[in-house]
């Protein structure tokens, strides 16, 4: 079991006569997503691994039936790419292109949350767009399907569900995990831009209604809210074990960390706060990466004695060894007395009658 692609998914790809479309195509291919087309404007007709490309998304749609699109092509066009994923009736839409304009990326963040939400938007709930990233290494379901710069061959099929707003600290995790015998259902990068298309809550929520994902691993970084939301998301929602890791807890105020949202500002989306925000609703924080396998198997343990005590005890439990007995073993006994006792009593009178006369 996964959460938003499996062994159904086709994908296409925005940019893939590219350089980083043609390497990625090709690794998708070889783990074994089906990749049905491309798409370059006016590069239709060829075929690159084998996959046929088109000038057009809506041209790709009619001949292949995909379902999911995945952005690799240039920052100023991504927007472009985005809208016409989401105009064309791709249901996920991946993007991994990083350093697309904050403006470019609030624009087509809310047209597809209004195409979401609108029920006269004329598309069926499964066909009304969902997007990941801007700058997000994509989502990979071990076993099923990649879409995305994941690398396949640290990921191991299980039931612990990884988000995270960093790729590479979503790698190290993942390794980590696999080497400790703790496979995943889905390994999903939100990406690290200050607006993004699918939040933290968004995935908790599926991990949580995914009936075979036990446990969530969050991967959170300093900037913005999203960590202090999620933290109350799981206070009202989640049941599932969570394990949380804040990753830029020594930079300095005012720094950028990498990703363009990873910076404290205005005195927020520090560190610290996040943490506090994690341990207040129960959720440990692992002080490094590696920690992180321990707690998530500590918590698994803690999951299964519970269902193990709430099992319903059999028919026989708490019952004493002579109340399960038999009743006849007992019944005749108490039979024999009776009769016992009233030919006892019988024979006293017979004996009185006759010295009476």
């Amino acid at each position: 079991m996964s959460i938003l692609i499996d062994k159904g998914t086709r994908l296409l790809v925005q940019g893939i006569t590219g350089r980083d479309g043609g390497f990625h195509t090709r690794q998708m291919l070889d783990y074994g997503t089906k990749v049905v087309a491309g798409v370059t404007p006016g590069r239709g007709g060829e075929k690159i691994h084998g996959v046929p490309v088109f000038d057009s998304v809506a041209e790709a749609m009619a001949a292949t039936r995909a379902n999911t699109s995945m952005i690799v092509v240039p920052a100023p066009f991504a927007a472009d790419a985005i809208f016409e994923a989401a105009d064309a009736g791709v249901g996920l839409i991946v993007c991994i292109t990083e350093g697309i304009p904050v403006r470019d990326a609030l624009a087509v963040v809310h047209d597809i949350a209004a195409l979401r939400k609108s029920p006269d938007s004329g598309r069926p709930a499964r066909g009304r767009p969902r997007l990941i990233g801007p700058n997000c290494p994509g989502l990979i379901s071990p076993g099923l399907s990649k879409v995305g710069i994941l690398p396949g061959q640290i990921c191991k099929p299980g039931s612990v569900g990884v988000v995270s707003r960093s790729g590479t600290l979503t790698y190290e995790v993942v390794h980590q995990l696999s080497q400790s015998g703790l496979g995943q259902s889905t390994c999903l990068g939100v990406g690290g831009d200050p607006v993004i298309g699918t939040t933290f809550v968004d995935t908790l929520a599926l991990f949580e209604d995914d009936s075979e994902t036990d446990a969530i691993v969050l991967i959170g970084e300093i900037g913005g809210t999203d960590e202090e939301e999620a933290a109350q998301f799981i206070k009202r929602r989640v049941r599932k074990p969570v394990v949380a890791f804040i990753a830029g807890q020594t930079a300095p105020p005012g720094k950028r960390m990498g990703h363009a949202g990873a910076i404290v500002a205005g005195g927020t989306g520090q560190a610290s706060e996040k943490i506090a925000a994690f341990r207040a609703v129960g959720v440990p924080v692992a002080r490094v990466p590696s920690e992180i396998p321990g707690l998530v198997g500590e918590l698994l343990e803690r999951r299964r004695g519970r269902r193990a005590s709430a099992r319903p005890k059999s028919r026989h439990a708490g019952r004493s060894l002579a109340a399960s007995r038999p009743a006849r073993a007992a019944g005749p006994k108490r039979t024999t007395a009776k009769r016992g006792t009233a030919a006892r009593r019988g024979g006293r009178r017979t004996a009185t009658r006759r010295s009476s006369r």
